[in-house]
């Protein structure tokens, strides 16, 4: 496989990655329902409000730590979304500039070759660009 990822890959990778935590959220915000619904039927049974208060903490305890895993989770994903993005952008910066290395060589080479025309048969060169230069000047009036 490629080392270096697409556009479109590092999308559907992050797009995989928010439907996983989509999913990690509603099962948390699940159990929290149902932990709360078990402290209304505790409370709802006069089990005591020692046995409320120490469910409520372990319920609190428990969304602290699943939050704490999300921003973690979230962190790291940005992080090595950020450094694909990062690597992607210096591989196309290097295709660039290599591109133009290879155009600014071939121009260099097209005007030496269109130079050495010119003054091997000036005269030549003179009539095609002052023909060049009618129709040009044909096309302009024309419109």
């Amino acid at each position: 496989m490629a080392q270096n990822p697409t556009a479109d890959e590092i999308k559907r990778d992050a797009q995989s990655a928010a439907n996983e935590a989509k999913r990690d959220v509603q099962d948390g915000a699940r159990r929290v329902a149902d932990d709360v619904r078990d402290t209304a039927r505790d409370l709802a049974n006069n089990s005591g409000a020692v046995r409320l208060k120490d469910k409520g903490a372990a319920l609190a305890d428990d969304a602290l730590e699943t939050g704490r895993q999300y921003v973690d989770k979230a962190r790291e994903t940005s992080h090595e979304y950020a450094d694909k993005a990062r690597h992607e952008a210096e591989r196309l910066y290097e295709a660039g500039q290599q591109k133009a290395t290879e155009v600014a060589h071939y121009a260099e080479e097209r005007y030496d070759e269109v130079s050495e025309m010119v003054r091997r048969n000036p005269a030549q060169a003179l009539g095609i660009a002052a023909g060049i230069g009618f129709l040009v000047g044909l096309l302009i009036s024309r419109r």
